[in-house]
């Protein structure tokens, strides 16, 4: 490997302490921007270099193909070619192939792309919705189980266990687990859940095959590991046999996926299974300001009963940078165009438009801002939507190339590249917008590729930079379009940007509404803010509306995770300097219990706004009327009932009894657009219990 470069080079000491750690077991508590990636890389290639292991005996894991790409071009460029970087699923279907014969025998199933085929065929026999968004419901219960290692018998109790809201009763979604399961096998095909599966149990029950794949695989790194599943722990626990050479990374301070049955536990218990592990933490951030780091470090101080392994304080590292910025609008419209106009600001001061994000709890905010940007003719990219090498002009463009390298063109790769692409539309001029616009910065993204490349690799010609592309698509790992980031909070993990607007934060959207009464859920919301918060290197924006619609009535609340957050001398701060004086500052606005009047303290107590333990006169006819309405309404809008209102919400309505909408929208969990939907039908089932009581 002469001349390959070296990877202990430009470490930080606690990098360094990870990278040469002994074989064995190692944890590394990697903060957000800490070079986590770069630990990882840098590890497996000091241990390849140093002789423990051979670069054909390493898998790297990692949960999307964007990590796993990233890991690959880091390993390629320390000249490390053999290392696998993939997928857990992508690992998983490698070696279920190769094993197939043995394990199975016959023709290899089918893998199918999704599951909504055969779930829409059991709903429809069970009378069930066949939506589309009732069908997205139903298979995600059913990952979650698989996932959860929950079989459809045992699915009802689980649910109950992990007080897991159902988009329909749990009996009748273990009925369409059990019908899903029974038309996949009959048909011998696998889904992706299936490819775990089958791969644990083929080194579980084959004694032959574990032996083959041990005697292959020496060495193993999981990065993200704070995500892992109770499914993807028992394919590495196989992976792993009674072996200990494992490398784990993970921040449990970013766990934002126990929705879909990920767990820090693995993490935070690591020590625990292998007391003589070495363990490391990175807390050196190299990404953000020391302004935006002291605002993340903030953020999470403030999570209760955080556990030891998720302790971790970031120090910032760069130059200090401008204050995060907090603004509060009337409402959303007004809002939208007061970012717009920022990341306007923004590009006229050199920020690139790739460089900027606008991050939002549910991927529905994203349509006020799209008609914003658009107004300023700021062109935006919806994350999440079609895969890059899927689009039609990329495939066009990638053929044209592939065709045109073979005739081994001479000359500069980027006006290569940009020749060849301008009869597909990329024109010196860029449209006007629309599905124009947004193809020729796709074929623009394509010639900045091929930029990078010339830049990085001596003598780069275009079958090299058609072997990148072809990379690449396998990876799903595209180039940087040049546009603002619309993007929901979980799809921004794992990304970075110049500049970050948190848009949208009021209670009810963050945290969520359905997580209110749950302490873990709530907490999980204070994760995901976290998140937004370390995506952003130098500016930050943090805002929120009191209404939704224009001139709409100013109900809502900023979202209670802000409270301490925001400066004393804020103009929005009148209720924040307030509320920092309490024991629980994480808490919505009420302060004192309606009954004693002693301080508040619990998600509970402030949802009803009471000490949960004092005394109070419940009308259980209304509470009874009240959830036989609010089913009623589920079933005609096919949502679940906590869409509606949850629990705590109906039995806060129940012992208040509002008169009127001013009394309703007081209680915690009825914002503007509940009070616009419901509100009438709620105060009318109130008026009609308390006249036949009496009252």
């Amino acid at each position: 490997m002469a001349g390959a470069p070296d990877p202990l080079d430009g470490l930080d000491p606690d990098q360094l302490a990870a990278v040469t750690a002994p074989r064995g077991p190692v944890c590394v508590l990697a903060g957000a921007g800490t070079g986590k990636t770069r630990t990882i890389v840098s590890r497996i290639a000091h241990l390849i270099h140093a002789g423990h292991v051979s670069a054909g005996q390493v898998l790297a894991v990692t949960f999307t193909a964007r990590a796993a790409g990233e890991m690959r071009t880091r390993l390629r460029a320390l000249d490390i070619h053999a290392a696998q970087a993939r997928t857990f699923h992508a690992a998983a279907l490698r070696q279920l192939r190769y094993f197939w014969p043995r394990v199975v025998g016959g023709e290899q199933w089918e893998l199918i792309d999704g599951k909504l085929r055969l779930v829409s065929q059991v709903a429809n026999k069970l009378g069930l919705g066949t939506e589309r968004e009732t069908l997205r419901d139903l298979a995600s219960e059913i990952e979650w189980a698989k996932a959860s290692l929950i079989a459809p018998a045992d699915y009802p109790a689980a649910v109950a266990r992990f007080h897991r809201e159902t988009p329909a009763p749990a009996e009748k979604v273990a009925e369409v687990y059990t019908g899903y399961e029974a038309l996949k096998n009959r048909a011998n095909q696998l889904d992706f859940d299936d490819l775990l599966l089958h791969t644990a149990a083929a080194l579980e029950e084959h004694s032959a095959v574990a032996e083959e794949f041990r005697d292959r695989y020496r060495c193993f790194v999981v990065d993200e590991y704070q995500d892992v599943t109770p499914l993807q722990q028992r394919v590495l626990d196989a992976w792993l046999g009674r072996r200990d050479d494992l490398t784990v990374v993970g921040d449990a301070n970013q766990t934002i996926y126990s929705f879909a049955g990920a767990s820090a536990r693995p993490l935070l218990d690591f020590t625990r299974r292998f007391p003589e592990a070495t363990v490391v933490r990175l807390e050196r951030d190299y990404r953000s300001t020391p302004e935006v780091v002291s605002l993340a470090n903030r953020v999470i101080s403030a999570a209760r009963d955080r556990p030891a392994g998720s302790r971790l304080r970031l120090i910032g590292q760069r130059k200090p940078g401008p204050d995060p910025v907090f603004v509060e609008y009337d409402d959303e419209p007004a809002e939208a165009t007061a970012v717009a106009g920022r990341i306007k600001d923004l590009i006229e001061q050199g920020v690139a438009l790739s460089e900027i994000a606008v991050l939002f709890r549910i991927n529905a905010q994203s349509e006020v801002y799209e008609q914003a940007l658009t107004e300023l003719g700021i062109p935006y990219l919806v994350r999440g939507g079609e895969r890059f090498f899927n689009r039609q002009e990329i495939r066009q463009a990638t053929a044209a190339l592939r065709t045109a390298a073979v005739q081994s063109p001479t000359g500069e790769l980027p006006k290569l590249v940009r020749g060849l692409l301008e009869p597909l539309g990329l024109t010196a001029d860029p449209p006007a917008g629309g599905a124009a616009r947004e193809r020729w910065e796709s074929l623009l993204a394509l010639v900045e590729l091929a930029e990078e490349l010339a830049a990085t690799v001596a003598d780069a010609d275009l079958a090299r930079y058609v072997h990148e592309l072809e990379l690449r698509a396998q990876a799903q790992h595209p180039p940087t379009v040049e546009g603002v980031t619309l993007a929901s909070l979980h799809s921004a993990k794992g990304l970075e940007w110049d500049a970050v607007f948190l848009v949208g934060l009021v209670d009810g959207t963050l945290p969520i509404q359905h997580a209110d009464g749950n302490e873990a859920q709530i907490e999980e919301e204070r994760r995901l803010l976290y998140v937004g918060v370390t995506r952003a290197r130098e500016h930050l924006s943090l805002t929120w509306a009191l209404a939704r619609a224009e001139g709409g009535k100013r109900y809502r609340r900023r979202s209670r995770f802000l409270y301490g957050l925001i400066p004393e001398n804020h103009p929005t701060a009148r209720v924040a300097a307030s509320a920092t004086r309490r024991r629980d500052r994480g808490m919505p606005m009420i302060r004192h219990c309606r009954v004693c009047g002693d301080e508040l303290a619990g998600t509970m107590a402030f949802k009803l706004g009471r000490c949960e333990t004092c005394p109070v006169d419940l009308d259980h006819g209304l509470l009874d009327r009240l959830k036989q309405w609010r089913l009623e309404r589920s079933k005609a809008l096919r949502v679940p009932v906590y869409v509606i209102f949850t629990d705590a919400t109906l039995l806060a309505i129940a012992e208040q009894c509002p008169a009127d909408r001013a009394a309703l929208v007081s209680i915690s969990g009825v914002g503007a657009v509940k009070l616009d939907k419901f509100g009438q039908e709620v105060l009318s089932v109130v008026a009609n219990a308390t006249r036949s009581s009496g009252m």
